[in-house]
């Protein structure tokens, strides 16, 4: 593979780095270098987005760690985050279930859910109390070091020439929020039952103990279906789904989806450049864990700009090279988990439903092996 192009700076710089993308990736990559005492561009737009974002994050202990040492955490109101206490896995056949729980653990919680625009909102309001953060929009920025966090379709990313393996699963995923007649206390449901996977996670808006987000995994067919739906076909077809097991579920938010699929940057740095979050991987979301990984390539590299040596650029790529050797093994086996599982589950053949059913039953039954599957999910 040829190998990536250098990123062009002038030899007179303004900042020590610039950060491309303000998602949450990108925010935080800029606190977190500019806590360090770095002179870093936020490249991006200020503003925070319309109303209406649904959106929300499976949040793992890893991320929290970082959230809070960027004193963002705490800054969230306390509707804007729940804990998940336990999650409850069904397969497609009778009696084919897997449960994790926080206790098993010794852990707080097993997940925090937090909402994507609460978040965003207090990573914008702590930018602005960072006085080392300069935002830049769309301006040309000098840097010795850029950091590429634009998303999946980083134009950065692609003026490199860097390689970009991607694989379509003909899903989507349909999300919204939902109000329930029962309360959630707690506890993330999901169904995998092919072709389709479908995810309850509880959050307290708009309703403490009764709210949840969804995230309905199907085919691209099955999606165009659901999005057209009126109100109450929708919320049929989500109770037939669900069988009642979270109480009667209603709309409390508009309904949004978006392709999913499997995706990986080659190399995921060079001179004077790195890749962190969905321009570097994109993986499935039947984990939830694409955002904890995007957070711990921030926290990988903070640590080894900070850890470099003294006489050392900050564009140097053998020194951004330990950050891609930091991160290649957990965001393989990650990639690697979802993308087995989506495989596994959503195969039609009843040699593939007996051999998964069969596998959620082992897994219930041997409790060492839940604990370490529990344990790599709580720090991607």
């Amino acid at each position: 593979m040829p190998r990536a192009a250098a990123y062009n700076y002038p030899v007179n710089n303004d900042f020590d780095v610039c950060v491309r993308g303000a998602g949450c990736v990108g925010m935080a990559a800029a606190l977190g270098l500019a806590r360090g005492g770095l002179r870093v561009a936020l490249a991006g737009q200020e503003q925070a987005p319309q109303q209406g974002d649904i959106r929300a994050y499976a949040l793992n202990a890893g991320s929290l760690a970082l959230l809070a040492q960027l004193k963002v955490w705490e800054a969230l109101p306390e509707d804007a985050r729940t804990p998940v206490y336990d999650m409850h896995i069904e397969g497609d056949a009778h009696g084919a279930v897997l449960d994790f729980s926080a206790w098993a653990q010794a852990t707080e919680a097993l997940a925090w859910i937090a909402d994507a625009a609460a978040l965003d909102d207090a990573l914008r309001a702590a930018l602005r109390f960072a006085p080392h953060v300069q935002w830049v929009g769309a301006a040309e920025v000098n840097a010795p070091l850029h950091v590429l966090a634009e998303g999946r379709a980083s134009a950065a990313r692609q003026a490199l020439g860097v390689q970009w393996s991607s694989h379509d699963y003909g899903h989507q995923a349909v999300a919204t929020r939902l109000l329930a007649d029962a309360p959630h206390r707690g506890q993330a449901r999901q169904w995998l039952r092919a072709p389709e996977v479908l995810a309850l996670l509880p959050f307290d808006r708009p309703q403490p103990d009764h709210g949840y987000a969804l995230v309905w995994s199907v085919p691209d067919a099955r999606a165009t279906e659901l999005m057209v739906l009126g109100d109450a076909a929708f919320e049929q077809a989500l109770n037939e789904a669900t069988l009642g097991a979270a109480g009667t579920l209603r709309l409390a938010g508009e309904r949004t989806s978006w392709p999913l699929a499997l995706g990986r940057a080659q190399p995921i740095c060079g001179p004077g450049w790195v890749l962190l979050g969905d321009a570097a991987h994109v993986i499935h979301p039947l984990a939830g864990q694409g955002l904890n990984l995007g957070l711990a390539d921030v926290a990988s590299l903070c640590q080894v700009v900070s850890q470099r040596e003294p006489w050392r650029a900050l564009g140097d790529e053998r020194m951004l090279r330990r950050h891609a050797r930091a991160r290649l093994g957990p965001t393989l086996a990650m990639s690697g988990v979802t993308d087995g599982l989506w495989q596994l589950f959503a195969h039609p053949h009843p040699l593939a439903r007996e051999l998964r059913n069969r596998g959620l039953t082992l897994v219930q039954h041997l409790g060492p092996l839940k604990r370490f599957l529990a344990a790599r999910a709580l720090h991607s």
